[in-house]
């Protein structure tokens, strides 16, 4: 065996050696534990011993190039063709994570499920690489896992697919160990069994199990399953490219985040408004006794976690408190309902406005309104033609403050209102969700949505600032 970067003479005589020891073994089907994998370019590691079946295997020292100039794939990223292979890849498909839950009351130890039994399977572990295709299938293809072009091309295949497909997680090429191609349906290697065709009940799994621990999951780091195809019996949408494949993603992406993220704050921000206005104008108007304890009580949100704040509402709402039991009886539910996701968005977006508001508030002049209440002026009056006029650019900066944390809130609206596509699904939840699923481009997506809309606030808020301090300028000069 050699790792990638060892010349291919040395590769060669690897192969050549790995070949005549397996031969020897294969018939004989007996285990042997291997010794550690060589990491000297100039020595190659031990080869695993086959444990079951007269496959051969093959260690070689491929290299992990730009394939992608080679290899075709398909729109749904589950198919690949080879400029100059006849043989491509279908049915394929990247597990990030596998289980170690028992089947039909066995332990087959750390597992995944496999593409059947004309399948073929990689895993990948932090040392080796293992390539399982079944002899049957090459005999079909009229292929042989001898053939260094042979595993060149379904390492391109594969790599290039993997790249497609990581979703964040480690790709297949930064991985500098040695690839073993295989027909054996078992071999160990380090401690581990790896099992490429483990048929448990009428399904049929890839796994690998410790000698002597219950746990395996150190054993792998991901595993790949596809099927080998004629290249000519493979008909697929080749994936586009340029501004093709920008109309393509977007014909495929689910809106519904976005609308639901503006219809929630845009209702939430009416109530943002008109409470924060007033809670500010009462706090600056009660006794210094009590506007200490109030100011508190409205501005806590902005420091508690979101998470705290979901379950707090989760609380009152629910069917433990007398309100919530009240509103059952009443037959409205609030919990995991639009309604949830407005008032989440109210109860962290409500401090900006807040705070915002009262200090505009507490810097007018108060000589001035006191005059204006000497004249005969209302409270009423003083407020809607002095205090609103005088301190409008905070106030409209407060608001515009208060929508951008309604519309990037997350944390409460997911605790107490839910995921409900269509419905409670904001954006910040979808990228959350979509990148938990392995759907990165729809993720990034609306990363870059949400950083337009806080550009577009900011920048809001700067103009008018702007132009407000142009005008009283103009004004005093």
């Amino acid at each position: 065996a050699a790792t990638p970067a060892q010349p291919a003479a040395t590769a060669s005589a690897a192969a050549t050696s790995t070949q005549a020891e397996i031969a020897t073994q294969a018939a004989a089907t007996t285990e042997a534990t291997p010794a550690p994998a060589a990491t000297s370019p100039s020595s190659a590691p031990a080869v695993p011993r086959v444990l079951n079946g007269n496959g051969t295997l093959v260690a070689s020292a491929l290299t992990f190039g730009d394939s992608s100039s080679h290899v075709n794939v398909s729109r749904d990223l589950d198919t690949a063709v080879h400029d100059t292979f006849a043989v491509g890849v279908s049915e394929f498909a990247r597990q990030n994570k596998g289980t170690e839950k028992n089947v039909d009351g066995s332990s087959i130890g750390y597992h995944w499920p496999s593409a059947g039994a004309n399948g073929f399977s990689l895993i990948a572990t932090k040392s080796a690489i293992f390539v399982y295709v079944p002899q049957s299938v090459l005999d079909t293809l009229h292929l042989s896992l001898n053939d260094t072009s042979v595993q060149q091309a379904l390492l391109d295949l594969l790599s290039t697919l993997d790249a497609e497909t990581a979703h964040g997680g480690q790709l297949l090429s930064s991985l500098h160990v040695p690839v073993f191609f295989t027909t054996a349906s078992e071999l160990a290697y380090e401690n581990y069994t790896y099992s490429f065709a483990k048929k448990q009940g009428d399904t049929i799994y890839l796994a690998c199990k410790h000698a002597s621990k219950a746990e395996s999951a150190d054993g792998a780091l991901f595993s790949e399953v596809g099927v080998l195809t004629p290249k000519s019996d493979i008909a697929f949408a080749e994936k586009p490219s340029g501004i093709a494949a920008l109309g393509a993603f977007l014909q495929t992406v689910d809106f519904d985040p976005l609308w639901v993220s503006l219809r929630t704050t845009g209702v939430a921000i009416i109530f943002i408004f008109l409470i924060g206005l007033i809670t500010a104008w009462a706090t600056i108007r009660v006794s210094s006794k009590w506007k200490g304890l109030l100011d508190t009580i409205f501005t806590i949100p902005m420091v508690l976690p979101p998470t705290v704040c979901g379950f707090l509402l989760l609380l009152l709402f629910g069917d433990t408190t007398s309100v919530g039991r009240w509103l059952a009886a009443q037959g409205i539910e609030i919990v995991f309902t639009w309604q949830a996701a407005v008032i989440s968005c109210v109860v962290v977006g409500f401090p900006m406005m807040y705070r915002t508001v009262r200090g505009a508030f507490e810097n007018l002049d108060a000589s001035m309104l006191d005059a204006a209440r000497t004249l005969g002026w209302s409270e009423r009056r003083v407020f809607l033609r002095l205090m609103l006029p005088l301190a409008w650019p905070s106030i409209a900066a407060g608001t515009v403050l208060a929508f951008a944390r309604a519309m990037g809130e997350f944390g409460c609206t997911l605790f107490f209102a839910g995921n409900y596509a269509g419905i409670t699904q904001t954006i910040p939840i979808a990228i959350y969700f979509d990148w938990m699923s392995g759907k990165t481009d729809e993720a990034m997506f609306w990363v870059i949505v949400v950083i337009l809309i806080s550009f577009l606030v900011i920048f809001i808020i700067n103009a008018y600032s702007a132009r407000t301090q142009r005008y009283r300028k103009t004004a005093g000069d």
